[in-house]
């Protein structure tokens, strides 16, 4: 975020969070990297401790009751240190513990986010599926009633912080026969319930989160356990949208921004025909395009943060903000990690500088909490309605009528 636009307040909260991530061990880093270490626990507790997790959740659960421009303004700064770290920072506090607040009991608060936002336990959010991850209502995990429990079978993969996770956010086809919005029930279940998880593939970047598939064979919990009631995750999963993807692009940002700061520093001392490479246009030009675009991956982030605080913009035009903010910072800061990479030359593309682990890190953010392609679906189909429904009745010039044979109709042929 632009500290000019901060409050003094939030400027303390972002040299917090920067404390936080100064913090963090440079081994932690490496051996996830290497996949030595699958689940970062002492990272979790630290955030736990500092309370920065899930700060805009209520402080009688722990949060800090603040919005999502305070909740960007930490993603940054979190991104900064692990694309990873900052995937577990997001995805237990930010995405679980905001549906449990808003659809579970008093139990479920007490027994997962309380605990989670001291970081002595964690949440994973089970949505993927080995047949797809995008197409929601087609999952194949079921729930069946037996008595007062209800007893899922099923398996769901790429699942981040499953190796590490206490709980596990689950959604499951408990109404086969209905409409779409209506066969899918939201279930905590606890690890103890018989759930299984393992690591069986490795990945590209984004290492050491503890992502896996995780099994369940006839995992019996309590009919209590369903957020927002049986056959109604529908609404959960709609609440969880904007989370994940506005999320995604603020910590995005963070992750991003060392490789512009490495790459400014190289280039400025690099040498090449008696002089640094940065007086090159090819090279200094490339540096000042990525400068640009961190500007405008903030802005579109802030704006997106700033539309959900304000609580008087649409539901739909928020879905299309944090579409477009998810989709405009992850395609942009890979571009900027590409060209950071591209001015540093061969040296870049090794591990003397991290710059590699940043591009391999930053590929994710395309993929998951929804493919940028989707994205792309969410943006278009909000932007029809909106026009026909909003904008297309306001009291605005009609441009079209001011063309030289605009009174020309019968060229205007649609069909």
């Amino acid at each position: 975020m632009f500290d000019f636009m901060m409050t003094d307040e939030q400027l303390k909260l972002r040299d917090e969070a920067r404390a936080f991530t100064k913090w963090v061990p440079k081994e932690m880093i490496l051996d996830m990297d290497a996949e030595k270490l699958h689940f970062p626990h002492e990272y979790l507790k630290e955030a736990g401790r500092r309370n920065l997790l899930g700060i805009r959740l209520p402080k009688e659960l722990g949060g800090r009751g603040l919005g999502w421009v305070d909740d960007g303004i930490v993603a940054e700064e979190v991104g900064v240190a692990s694309y990873s770290l900052a995937c577990l920072w997001g995805v237990g506090a930010d995405i679980v513990c905001e549906a449990v607040a808003k659809f579970g009991t008093d139990e479920l608060k007490q027994a997962i986010v309380v605990p989670l936002l001291k970081g002595d336990v964690y949440a994973a959010e089970c949505l993927t599926e080995p047949r797809g991850g995008s197409d929601f209502f087609g999952a194949a995990t079921t729930a069946r009633k037996d008595g007062g429990d209800w007893v899922i079978n099923g398996q769901k993969r790429f699942i981040v912080g499953a190796e590490g996770a206490d709980w596990f956010m689950v959604y499951a086809v408990t109404n086969p026969d209905a409409r779409a919005h209506e066969r899918m029930t939201c279930f905590m279940v606890p690890r103890d319930a018989g759930v299984e998880s393992k690591y069986i593939y490795g990945l590209m970047g984004v290492r050491g989160g503890g992502a896996g598939r995780v099994i369940f064979n006839d995992v019996r919990v309590p009919e209590r356990y369903a957020l927002n009631g049986i056959n109604a995750g529908f609404p959960v999963f709609m609440t969880n949208m904007i989370p994940e993807r506005l999320g995604t692009a603020l910590m995005t940002i963070g992750s991003v921004r060392p490789a512009l700061e490495i790459a400014t520093r190289y280039t400025s001392m690099r040498k090449a025909f008696g002089q640094p490479i940065m007086n090159f246009q090819a090279v200094g030009f490339k540096v000042a395009d990525c400068a640009l675009k961190m500007d405008a991956m903030r802005a579109i982030g802030y704006a997106a943060a700033r539309a959900v605080d304000s609580g008087k913009v649409s539901a739909g035009r928020v879905r299309r903000m944090a579409s477009e903010a998810k989709k405009f910072i992850t395609e942009t800061a890979w571009e900027v990690a590409n060209n950071c990479m591209q001015v540093m030359g061969g040296i870049g593309y090794t591990s003397v500088y991290p710059i590699e682990r940043i591009l391999r890190d930053i590929r994710l953010s395309m993929i998951w909490v929804g493919t940028n392609e989707i994205q792309q679906m969410i943006i278009q189909n909000e932007w029809y309605k909106e026009y026909f429904k909003v904008l297309s009745k306001e009291n605005v010039r009609d441009v079209e009528f001011d063309a030289v044979h605009a009174d020309q109709v019968e060229e205007k042929v649609y069909e």
